[in-house]
This record gives structure tokens, sequence and C-alpha cells, in this order.
């Protein structure tokens, strides 16, 4: 009889490392279920096959309990009978940055790759919406699919899926990116569940097979059916063999096969014949009715999503493009060091995990994971820029001046940079090795002068700094052949701007004894910027603050003025980690109107800073109704609680900050969180006409719109971002960057404000049950940054995404000596340019040794990339995500290259050096 229809059933578990329980709760689970699974496959040969998640890191967490289970494995793995990768983690695309979700990719592909075949199945089971750029990405990587739960279907309550319409006729659809790349996609329709726990008894089979294919069938757009027989944490269905036999005895007409995704996605490929829906872009639901988006997890727990941004920023902006740099003179890059920082910060990037929604002991374990990712990753910056420092020539310096203390400065973002820096330098050092007695160690370093200084650059240029004295300091240094080695030193810290630093590039500067060849000598008294007692201004921004707090932004060149900026926002939060709730009825409170104290904080011919402070009072939490409604399991939308009528005290310090070349003005809000169940938010009023706005998303500049669609019920519309959100009209626009806030709002008020959260205090996780989060409510010190940014209306044309982008860069600096080297003081090994083009990443390949560098088109025309290698290349290539060469390769000597950009193209060019190990 021929068979109508194919039931797939593939088995996996959808494996949370951590969230309603710790990690290790979770990670015992995981053992039992690996050795049943390996039980299971060795007794029953008709177990054909088992999906382990698409990440690697199940692999570590089993055998680092199991480790003479891995030849057993390694043999199921290398007989295609369990699929692995290509990931390593399943992560939160939108909360990790462009380039985690590159070495997420990169990791996954290279550990798979050493037990066997890598499953290339482009998986997003249970992310929370899908990025705009996963088609690129997935087709870089060789990746012709993408299989997701979440973005094009209302999902709400415990996972459960709505029956309402949704953008696609059917569970198979296209999704293109919005560079053209196309993928087909598998849309768990029925969620990834929906061929859990099968039965072997036939009268219960026949009730479940009715039904689950039929639901199957309602979407399918084929007769390859899906069913994933497993779920979350799930153990495996052992009887599945004789469930199967069952099945095939009730229906005859109706092929069951124990399958993989590559025979189920081979099958729907060949038997396609209906015209498929064309899905474009970013998959976050925006066509259902906005309560249950996940969304609000960009402002759970905010603390971790700073603490990552500075873990990321510090791997793949300074670590990354520094050990890259010191390979170029001779020091070995440290592939294996990345590679663990990177896994070590990458196991804080699961969904439930970044998102901040799980229960509080995961989130104190992810604080360590930040520490240790971080602490490799500065003993790397440390060694490179050393490194680096000792092969710069800064002999110039003792002609200078006497007594000359060179410092480099390090520009590690991809555009040329102007700002200020600090920098500590030790004036003078006596080592223990020396002999002499500690009291008289701290006399000789109390003795030390600092009189009689200056900064200068190799132009001989003095410069305006202000120098802290920091006194006599303990320190030590540890040498690579022999002990280690203390030391007593006086030590200073200068702070001035640096200006002009190259991109991806160097600037070597001096502290040193007066000299009558400088030129130039900085009048330290003058230039300020202040320009009252509550206003500063620049050549390119006034600023000038309300008694309110709340201050008026003007950009000179287009003469556009923003009113009422910097107001504080507090509304009561009756939702969880996953979802905001604001109560019923409710209005905000605001510090508009409130009397703040504002006084000057700093005042320098580089910089401005102003200090506000408000003296405010909030509702203490939520009532009594709404921990009776927690208690109760009621759905976060349907409840009615409110917040109570006592009031307590939140004192705010904001830093308003204003460089002298600054094209934007930075915020620094501080403020000690007593408060419960409540959001805190930022406000930036545009009053700009424009019904979309831009958000920096992953290797995309994103379009979305203001107002929602008919769809959207949720009151509240907040959305991602990665760097910065940007409100623009044709003649002006306004860019708010930030440091690890990845929430805002487009409010519909009628001014087109911006709302970036601070800080949002919840006490329960959510979804499927009560697990209540105390430390989810945020209680105490607090600190966020941003950066206001006005322009004329281009944020790519006019400089402002780039300003944004580097605003996310900590500059680098290191002291070093008087000496010859083959880097000249002012360099960078590569240069570029490129209309619409932002740098991503720089690193070294571990295949072949060749530098990597990579670059998004922000806009969606095309674009040219000009590259300006070092004499020391011969080889330019084009590659993938993966660092894989591609065919057309092309040589080239020395001078530039020039290579069309298409739009929103991801361009990764590999550089083969003559001089590489």
């Amino acid at each position: 009889m021929a068979k109508k229809r194919t039931a797939h059933i593939i088995s996996h578990t959808h494996w949370d490392r951590e969230w309603y329980l710790p990690y290790e709760k979770h990670h015992v689970q995981l053992i039992q279920l690996m050795d049943t699974l390996l039980d299971t496959m060795e007794r029953d040969p008709d177990y054909r096959s088992f999906f382990l998640d698409g990440q690697t890191i199940i692999l570590e967490d089993y055998l680092q309990v199991r480790p003479e289970k891995k030849v057993q494995l390694e043999a199921l793995i290398r007989a295609e009978r369990i699929y692995i990768g290509p990931w390593y983690i399943l992560q939160d695309a939108f909360l990790t940055s462009s380039e985690a979700n590159i070495r997420n990719l990169q990791i996954g592909h290279q550990d798979a790759k050493r037990y066997g075949k890598i499953a290339k199945v482009g998986y997003f089971p249970d992310t929370f919406g899908n990025i705009g750029q996963a088609p690129q990405i997935m087709q870089q990587a060789g990746i012709n699919n993408a299989v997701f739960g979440r973005g094009v279907k209302p999902t709400g309550f415990n996972n459960m899926v709505s029956d309402s319409d949704y953008e696609s006729s059917f569970s198979e659809l296209i999704w293109e990116g919005p560079d053209g790349s196309r993928v087909l996609g598998i849309l768990f329709a029925n969620w990834y569940s929906n061929g859990n726990e099968i039965p072997t008894d036939e009268t219960e089979a026949k009730v479940y097979w009715e039904r689950k294919l039929a639901d199957a069938e309602k979407y399918a757009s084929t007769n390859q059916l899906l069913f994933m027989n497993g779920c979350d944490h799930q153990p495996i269905q052992q009887d599945l063999s004789e469930a199967i036999r069952t099945a095939e005895g009730l229906y005859p007409d109706t092929a069951f096969v124990h399958s993989s995704f590559a025979d189920y996605l081979q099958a729907v490929n060949e038997t396609l014949k209906q015209d498929l829906s064309m899905v474009k872009g970013e998959l976050r639901s925006q066509r259902t009715d906005g309560w249950s988006t996940l969304v609000n997890t960009a402002s759970s727990r905010v603390y971790l999503k700073q603490m990552n941004q500075v873990g990321q920023t510090l791997l793949e902006k300074v670590a990354e493009p520094l050990a890259s740099f010191a390979a170029l003179v001779g020091k070995t890059y440290p592939h294996h060091l990345f590679t663990y920082a990177w896994k070590t910060l990458m196991q804080n990037h699961p969904h439930d995990s970044i998102c901040g929604c799980s229960v509080d002991e995961v989130h104190r374990e992810m604080i360590t994971r930040f520490d240790k990712s971080r602490h490799v990753t500065e003993t790397i910056v440390e060694d490179s820029k050393r490194a680096i420092a000792e092969a710069v020539d800064t002999s110039i310096f003792a002609q200078i001046g006497e007594d000359a203390l060179p410092f480099i400065v390090f520009n590690t973002s991809g555009w040329k940079r102007s700002g200020t820096v600090s920098v500590e330098l030790d004036v003078e050092r006596v080592y223990f090795r020396d002999g002499f007695s500690l009291e008289e160690m701290n006399l000789r370093m109390k003795g030390v002068s600092l009189e009689s200084r200056i900064l200068v650059d190799t132009a001989r240029n003095s410069l305006a700094y202000k120098v802290e004295d920091k006194g006599v300091q303990f320190g030590y240094d540890l040498p690579d052949d022999k002990f280690r080695q203390p030391y007593m030193c006086r030590k200073v810290i200068l702070t001035f701007e640096a200006e002009q630093v190259p991109a991806l590039g160097m600037k070597a500067y001096a502290w040193t004894r007066v000299s009558d060849d400088v030129i130039d000598e900085a009048d330290s008294s003058g230039a300020s910027l202040i320009t009252s007692a509550q206003s500063m201004e620049n050549e390119w921004i006034k600023l000038v603050i309300a008694e309110d707090g709340s201050f008026t932004l003007t950009e000179k060149k287009g003469n556009r003025t923003y009113y009422e900026l910097g107001v504080y926002e507090d509304t009561g939060d009756i939702g969880n980690e996953y979802m905001y709730k604001q109560p019923n009825g409710e209005l905000p409170f605001t510090t508009k109107g409130l009397l703040a104290e504002i006084q000057i904080l700093e005042d320098t011919p580089y910089r401005a800073s102003l200090e506000i402070i408000h003296h405010w009072q909030i509702p203490a939490s939520g009532d009594e109704k709404f921990e009776q409604e927690k208690q109760e399991l009621i759905y976060f939308p349907e409840r009615q609680g409110k917040r109570v009528s006592q009031m307590i005290p939140l004192e705010i310090r904001t830093v308003v900050r204003l460089n002298r070349n600054g094209k934007g003005v930075e915020i620094e809000s501080s403020f000690n969180n007593q408060a419960k169940d409540h959001r805190i938010r930022m406000l930036f009023p545009t009053d700009l006409v424009a019904a979309t706005h831009s958000a920096d998303s992953i290797f995309e500049v994103v379009q979305r719109d203001n107002q929602p669609a008919a769809e959207w019920e949720n009151p509240s519309n907040c959305q991602h971002q990665q760097a910065f959100v940007d409100v623009s009209s044709e003649e002006a626009g306004l860019t708010i960057a930030n440091l690890g806030l990845n929430e805002y709002e487009i409010l519909r008020d009628g001014r087109n404000t911006i709302a970036i959260t601070l800080l949002r205090s919840t006490g329960e996780l959510g979804d499927w049950g009560l697990f209540p989060t105390p430390e989810a409510q945020c209680l105490g010190e607090h600190t966020a940054r941003l950066e206001i940014i006005p322009h004329s209306g281009d944020g790519v044309q006019t400089g402002a995404y780039a300003e944004a982008y580097q605003y996310q860069i900590p500059w680098t600096v290191c002291q070093t000596g008087i000496h010859e080297g083959s880097i000249a003081p002012i360099y960078a090994p590569v240069a570029w340019e490129g209309e619409a083009l932002a740098f991503s990443s720089m690193k070294i390949n571990e295949a072949s040794g060749d530098l990597m560098l990579r670059w998004f088109n922000m806009n969606n025309s095309n674009s040219e990339l000009v590259v300006h290698p070092d004499a020391s290349y011969n080889q330019i290539y084009k590659s993938n995500v993966l660092e894989e060469q591609e065919k057309d390769v092309t040589a080239y000597a020395v001078g530039p290259l020039s290579l069309p950009v298409g739009r929103c193209e991801i361009l990764t060019l590999g550089i083969n050096r003559l001089d590489k190990e």
C-alpha cells in the first residue's frame, strides 16, 4: 500500500543548562539522561537517532562527570545515531553581541568536528525572538535552513501555542534576511514537544495519533510531518521503538520513521509543491497581541547585561585586536586562552541565563563565570599590550625631555578616535630585591618629585592634563623566568584628551620633565567648556540644565534643540522576569518639576562635568493583592494588583560629561534601589516626525515601526537593542548609545520619546509555575551609562553610529620605557575606508594563522570597502563567518584593495601574511 504521508519522529531533549533549578541539579539530570540514552542505543538498534539539542556543551557537561563514556559516545556520533552541533550553546541572539553569536557557531563547529559529522541545522528552538541576519549567518555557515519555535506565532503561558493566524500559511516558510539571503524555515507550529511521550498501548495510541496527525497536517505544506519526541529536560522515551511499531499497525497508510533533521529536511525539500510564505527580517512576534513576546527579559536583572557587555567587549573589541596586533610583532596568539575565555562567557549566554529569567542561584553562579572569563581576558590584554609597547620606538622622547615616562594609548575600535583617557604611571620603583628596608623604600618613594613635568606627544606638543598623586603603592612583576618580584612605587594618574588615535592602532605619549624644545605648550587654566553653573558647550554641542535636572541639548551645526531630556520615570511592575506589566490605571511617577541639586563637578580644557541630584519618593512595592495573584499563578496580563501607598526615598545622582572634541554628551546615573516591583527609565523626547526608528542589532542597524501592528494589545511596546537606538527625520536625529542597557521603547506620546530602561525589579520567575526570585528585585547600588548623540539626520553619514559603537569600547593604555623599536610611535597595522560599513572583528585564524577582519554594511544599499594592508601581506581573500577561505582567492602584492559590499552584507576578509609563524 502506498504511503500517503510520513511521520518523522525526531527524538531530542531541550536542555536548559540552568533555569528553574541551579546548574548542578540540572547537570545531575543530564548525566542520568545521557546514561540512559547510551544504554538504550546499545540495547535497541531500532532506536535510530537522537538530536542533542544543537549545542555541543552537552558533551562537555556529560564527559566532565563520565569521561569513561567518551569512546562509546563518540562511536554513536560517528555512526550518525547521535547528532551534535552546530552551536556551542543555545544563546539568546538579541542579548549576545554579533561576534558572540559568531564565536558560538565557530566553537560549536570546532567541537563537533572532533567527534564526527556536524548537524547542519539552524536550530533556534526557544530563542525569545529571532534576529534578522540569521539567514545570512546560516548561509555563510553552510546551513540552508532554520528551525525555530518563536517569532511568527503566538506562544503564551507554559509555552502553549495559540491557534490564531500568523505570518506564514504553513509550518514551512521561506525566511529572508535583509541582504536577500534565504533559508527554508521550519516553525514548530505545535511546539517542539508535539511528538512527546508516544503511547505503546493501541487504544491510547489511537487517540494520541488522531489528534497529533491532524494538528501537524493543519499547518504542513507537504506530506512530511514533523513530530518532536521530547521537551524541556525530557528523559528519553525508552520504549519508542515499540510505540512506533504500534503506530505502524494502526495507520498502514503512514510511514512512521525514527528520523533525523537531515532526513526530514531532505524529504521536505523533495516534496515541496506549495508556494511558501515569505517572512522577512526579524521574527519578534510583531503580529501577535504582544503579551508573550518575552522581550522584557532584556531588562530583567540589568546587572547581568552590564557584566556581559563588559565581558563581550573586552574579548572581541580589545583582547582579540590587541593579540592580533601583538602577533604581528612576534608574540604567539593565545588561541587556547581565547577559546576558554569565550566558552566561560558563553556559558552565561543560554536564553534562560543571559535573559535573567532563572532562579536566583543560577544568576549568582553567572557572576562568577563573568569574573572568570574577564580575568582571563584581562591577562591576554595585559600580555598583548606589553608586547606591542616594547616594540614601539619611543626613543624620540629621550630627545624631548629628561626622565621621560612613555606610554602607549591604544584605539581598538574600527574608527579614528579622540577622547579623554586616564593612565596610571609608576614614576619610580624600588624593588625588594635591592636590599633596602621597607622604611627606606617608603621614604625614597615619598621623596620622588612630581614637579616640573609636562605631557607631550611625539610632535613635541605639550598637552593639557590633570595629575592625581596616588602616593606610595605596592606592586609586583611576574617574570616568565624567575620568582615574583615585589616593589614599592610612586604612582600617579594622568587624565588628558588623546586626539586622532588611528583606528585599530596606537599613539605614544610621555610625561617628562620640562624641555625648551617643546612647542605649543598647553594652557591648563583656560579654554573651559563650562559656560555657566548649569551649562556647558563645545564646538558641536550646547547643553543647559533646568531647575528640575532635565536638560536641553542643541546640535549647533543643524541648530536643532531637544527639550526636557533626562527626565526619570518610575512605574509599577506586576509582571515577572519574562514580561513587564504596569498596574491598570497607574500613572507614572517622574522627576519632571522636581527641584534638583546642580553643581559643577569637573572643569578642564578637555572635559566638563555637571552633577545633578534628585531626592525622590516612589512606592515601596506591590500590594497584597499582587502577592496573592502570584501565589495563585494568575497569568500576568490578567492581574489586578497595584502598588502600596507607602513611599520610600530614591536618591539619583546624574553626571553629564562633555569632551572638548565630543560629538555626544555622556551620562552616568547611579542610585541605591530599595523599592520592589517597579521599573525605572530615562526619557529622551525627540519631537521628531518619524514613523520608524533605527536600532543596533546583530550585524544590522534595523528599521522598526514606531507604531505596533494592529494585532498588538499590550500597552507596552519595548524592543531589544545592542549599542544604540536612534530616531531621525530628514533634517535631524537623536541617537542614544548605552553600555549594557538592552531595552528601549519609542513612546506613542506625540513626541517620539526614546525611553531607556535602567532597572526593572521583579519577584518571580514566571512561566509554568511559582518560583520566587527575591534577588531579581535588584536591591542595592546601580549605575547606568549612556551617551546622547545629536546629529543632522543620518546616523551613518554623520558618524553618530560610529560614535555609538566606540562608546562601548574602552581605551587601553600601557606604560613602557625609552627604547628603539620596529613600530612607529603612531601606527596601525591595517587601515580601511568604507561608507556605511561598521567594523566588527579583528582576530587570528587558528588553522591558517591568517589575520581575519570583519565588517557589516549598515545600509540597505551597496557600498565599497577599501583596505590598506601593510606591505608584509601577500594575499587577501574573502571568507565566510566560519573563517573558511572561499574559492575566489585573489593575490595582491602591496597597496590598497577595493571590493564591493552588498546591502546589509556581513563581510569577512582573510589576510595571509608573509611574516606569520
